[in-house]
């Protein structure tokens, strides 16, 4: 069975570092999934699929290897390499508007993380999932707010009440994949019995 596990000593296992890139890499692919499957636009709202993995990197990896996993993907992004949403990449993405979405996936593996290493139960996995959407949303909309207040160029009657209008359209999709990272996490975790590092 496999196991990934942390040195306390020298660091992180060979096998920690493939599950961290491997997150990394999942990000990746679901900031640009409609890229590679445009039918997953419905309505005009594009499904993709990062919280759903910044929220089963917690749940699979733990708070401090979940959040190592998002730093990950966030750093390469600003050293240029075009992971974002519509393949963006470069230091500039940290002016854009939506780029709190991507600092609050780092608080979102930390917080699904946390919450299952004490309370390993399926229906925590699912509360922990839908608390990370929580953290993601609250974090992601407020700086987008902010943003668009301090720097960036605000629409036309742009309001604190319209940016969180801008979040409806995506929450309902949003709700049902954290509940199902809850599920799915909660299966793989009993599956590879991955050794999360507190």
């Amino acid at each position: 069975m496999t196991t990934a596990s942390v040195n306390t000593k020298s660091g992180m296992s060979p096998l920690s570092l493939v599950y961290c890139g491997m997150f990394a890499a999942l990000m990746m692919i679901g900031a640009n999934i409609t890229s590679f499957v445009p039918f997953l636009v419905i309505g005009g709202v594009p499904i993709t699929l990062q919280t759903f993995f910044a929220v089963l990197a917690g749940l699979l990896l733990g708070s401090r290897l979940g959040a190592i996993a998002m730093t990950v993907y966030m750093v390469v992004g600003l050293a240029g390499a075009p992971v974002f949403a519509k393949f963006h990449g470069g230091f500039g993405a940290i002016l854009l508007p939506t780029f709190g979405f991507i600092v609050s996936f780092i608080l979102v593996a930390f917080v699904t993380g946390k919450i299952v290493e004490k309370y390993g139960s399926l229906r925590s996995y699912i509360v922990a999932g839908l608390v990370g959407l929580v953290v993601n949303y609250l974090f992601g909309t407020n700086w987008m707010y902010f943003a668009y207040k301090l720097w960036a160029a605000a629409p036309d009657a742009f309001s604190y009440a319209v940016a969180w209008a801008w979040m409806v359209p995506p929450l309902p999709k949003d709700i049902l994949l954290s509940i199902l990272a809850g599920f799915f996490g909660h299966r793989m975790y009993k599956i590879l019995k991955v050794r999360r590092a507190y």
